[in-house]
């Protein structure tokens, strides 16, 4: 293989080149003078500057997907899915410059940390070869171990960053030995070069051990069931910033290849591999739904939550070898903005405890309409979303993975995703119902008001606005998504099928 290449054949990767010279400008301004304002602003310009390269590329011209080095595909897929990832990390800066601003010991360093894991998120999702599928996970995960255990003095933060780095050395491990089982037999790391001799070889046991052990490796990052353990756990312990851009950014990274790996190596086509990712996906489903109705930790039902939401998306995915990939995307897209306002709401609750406690408890939030009107109707919002309720946009998300599966006749999956929907309507109203209870005579956690928590609340309130707007008209995103499907080289892979 070629490695000397232009600077021009480099250039479809310019924002993730962007992303990764802000944290080497952090890193200087952090070593030259310490300013956590100064710091954050540096990055949330960084990102979106790339944003701003990539909306440019999307719709300033006439755009030609590119590969680089035979390692990367960039398409209008790859685009779209990048660009949702700087949105989710915009949102995860702002939100982190208002939880940390009490922070007594070092501040500045978060920020670089999350700029590297950024970069590796948006390689993950061009990724087109099983080397640059395994360093930019790594470059995306490393640093989360990093962002969950920053609020060390809070043993809980402590616990979900080992947590998090114990399962997901695993699941690294998983990963590398499904990839070099696959390559003893097709002799390619490439994606699309692998496709006919994957194909040739799929009933050898080794290949099926190969690609099943991948998949498995995928499931633990993206939190699936059997694979869930590690979610509550990490979500309730890790800062909120930091649990919102594990939901969202470190997700679509890993959904985004994911599907671009199943698609152009041809492992969607392998009967028995569906059957394991349908069983992952009803599994996600149930086991999600159920164990989040008992819980009374908001940041544990919205983990068990994100369990039960990639269940369903996993059923966008099953169910996209007829119907439209832009199902998986619209859903994607849905799925973060609730995520970010959730989250956020929660972020923005629990900014100012010196790291010793945050608004976790349900407890925290009985009352809360009477104290903080604009969050209760913003946090309403979001759980309504995610509880799939018409006029937001995540009924338009359920509805277009139910749509797939029908048009498959997949009648069963449609089925879970109805039951499923039930189940959740129950907590989602739960945590609605205690935010509008009488408010207790008892004083509760709530945050110090500063500049950072009025940005921070700015942001969530855009969130909520979008999810509205999308909920109520959502054509210009479904035919975003559409357009970034027909454009992209999988839209062959998918027609092939």
């Amino acid at each position: 293989m070629n490695f000397t290449m232009s600077f021009s054949e480099l250039m479809p990767l310019a924002p993730v080149m962007i992303v990764a010279l802000t944290a080497i400008v952090v890193m200087i301004l952090t070593s030259i003078k310490r300013n956590h304002n100064l710091i954050a602003t540096a990055s949330v310009v960084g990102l979106n500057l790339a944003a701003a390269n990539i909306l440019f590329n999307m719709f300033g011209g006439q755009f030609v997907p590119s590969n680089v080095m035979g390692m990367f595909m960039v398409d209008p897929f790859t685009m779209l899915y990048q660009l949702v990832i700087l949105i989710a990390s915009l949102a995860c800066c702002t939100l982190s410059h208002a939880y940390i601003e009490t922070y007594k010991d070092n501040r500045e360093e978060l920020y670089i940390l999350m700029l590297c894991s950024v970069a590796g998120a948006m390689l993950m999702v061009a990724s087109s070869h099983y080397a640059s599928f395994f360093i930019s996970l790594e470059l995306m995960s490393i640093p989360v171990y990093g962002m969950l255990a920053y609020t060390h003095q809070r043993a809980n933060s402590l616990e979900a960053g080992i947590k998090y780095l114990v399962l997901s050395a695993t699941a690294s491990a998983m990963l590398l030995m499904g990839m070099a089982y696959v390559y003893a037999y097709t002799g390619s790391l490439s994606f699309y070069e692998s496709f006919q001799a994957l194909m040739q070889n799929i009933r050898q046991p080794m290949v099926l051990l190969g690609l099943a052990l991948i998949i498995f490796a995928v499931g633990f990052k993206l939190s699936l069931a059997p694979f869930h353990k590690w979610t509550p756990d990490v979500y309730a312990g890790a800062p909120a910033p930091i649990a919102t851009f594990l939901a969202t950014a470190a997700k679509v990274a890993t959904i985004g290849l994911f599907v671009r790996y199943l698609l152009t190596s041809g492992a969607i086509l392998v009967e028995s591999l569906v059957t394991i990712i349908t069983i992952i996906a009803v599994l996600s489903i149930l086991v999600g739904n159920f164990l989040a109705v008992r819980q009374v930790n908001l940041k544990r039902i919205l983990g068990y939550s994100s369990i039960a939401h990639f269940g369903y998306l996993l059923i966008g995915l099953i169910s996209m070898t007829y119907a439209s990939l832009g199902n998986v995307s619209v859903y994607v897209i849905t799925y973060v903005l609730t995520t970010i306002g959730a989250f956020g709401a929660v972020a923005l609750m629990s900014s100012p405890y010196n790291n010793v406690d945050e608004a976790e408890s349900l407890a925290d939030y009985r009352g809360l309409f009477w104290r903080r009107p604009v969050l209760t109707a913003t946090l309403t919002v979001m759980m309504l979303s995610l509880a799939g309720i018409p006029l937001t946009a995540g009924f338009i998300g359920k509805f277009l993975v139910v749509m797939a599966a029908v048009t498959t006749q997949h009648w069963f999956l449609a089925a879970m995703i109805v039951v499923g929907s039930g189940i959740g309507l129950y907590y989602y109203l739960r945590v609605m119902v205690v935010m509008y209870m009488t408010p207790p005579d008892t004083p509760r956690i709530d945050a110090v008001d500063h500049w950072g928590q009025k940005v921070g609340g700015i942001m969530v309130l855009l969130a909520a606005l979008a999810v509205l707007v999308i909920g109520i008209y959502p054509d210009p995103i479904i035919k975003m998504a559409l357009q970034a499907e027909i454009l992209s080289p999988l839209h062959f892979m998918l027609t092939r099928q």
